[in-house]
């Protein structure tokens, strides 16, 4: 049997997404958007799962963005734009952290992938950018991302000219976590997802929602609603459980609620 272009697996309380179309470098097609869109369901679904990690299978390509044979023409475009567009604002509203385990380029729409996640952990070696314009196009929807992650200024030279980066240049500009020797990416990647998985689920998810609805606010009215939202965490069960746990010198068992 064929294995799908993108794989899910859950291992250790963590959704694994893996990009799986090695043939075509990891361009995402319109079926793979639509998956990742209902695994995204499926993970946020699930109380088990505490948080997702995206990667892909080989290491030349993490994800080179669209698949431009199946997008090709405006009708194809348009669908394939309206899609990608729902599946980076589904990510947005998602309520458990998103990791990115980068072990191979990450051009285009790649990078929106990429940028939608809260940590990035890439490899050394491994190129980022955004070509669109040397085949006609624009990183429209993307480059509300990279805006929203570095300088616009250096944000605009990378856009505008096509210029491929280095990984210790991203992460210079902030747009990964951090660059790791290839031996030690997953390493690095599985320690954090087991730290993730050990942490307050509740907790978690009501902390990315707030820090997600609070982006664009003005401090007052931001300071204003992450104060009620500390008042609905410091309400819950687990907050009981976590403070009860710090007092007797033990291990807090969560129950998410």
């Amino acid at each position: 049997m064929t294995e799908p272009d993108l794989l899910y697996e859950v291992k250790d309380k963590i959704a694994w997404m893996t990009i799986n179309r090695e043939s075509r470098v990891n361009a995402l097609s319109l079926e793979m958007i639509g998956l990742f869109q209902e695994y995204l369901d499926r993970a946020e679904a699930d109380d088990d799962v505490r948080g997702v990690c995206i990667t892909a299978t080989g290491g030349k390509a993490f994800c080179s963005g669209a698949d431009l044979a199946s997008t090709v023409g405006r009708e194809g475009h348009t669908e394939g734009a309206e899609k990608y567009a729902t599946l980076l604002k589904m990510m947005a509203a998602f309520s458990k952290p998103l990791t990115a385990r980068v072990n191979g380029h990450c051009l285009a729409g790649g990078m929106g992938l990429m940028l939608s996640c809260d940590m990035v952990y890439a490899r050394e070696g491994v190129k980022f950018g955004t070509p669109e314009v040397n085949v006609g196009l624009f990183p429209m929807m993307i480059a509300a991302l990279i805006f929203r992650n570095t300088k616009r200024k250096k944000a605009l030279e990378m856009i505008y000219t096509a210029r491929m980066l280095s990984a210790a240049e991203a992460e210079d500009m902030g747009l990964i976590t951090r660059v790791v020797p290839a031996e030690e990416l997953d390493r690095v990647v599985h320690e954090t997802l087991k730290s993730i998985a050990t942490k307050a689920p509740l907790a978690v998810r009501l902390g990315r929602k707030a820090l997600a609805a609070t982006q664009d606010m003005e401090l007052d009215e931001a300071l204003d609603y992450l104060c009620a939202q500390l008042g609905v965490v410091a309400g819950t069960e687990d907050a009981r459980e976590g403070l009860t746990a710090f007092l007797e010198k033990r291990e807090p068992v969560w129950k998410g609620r």
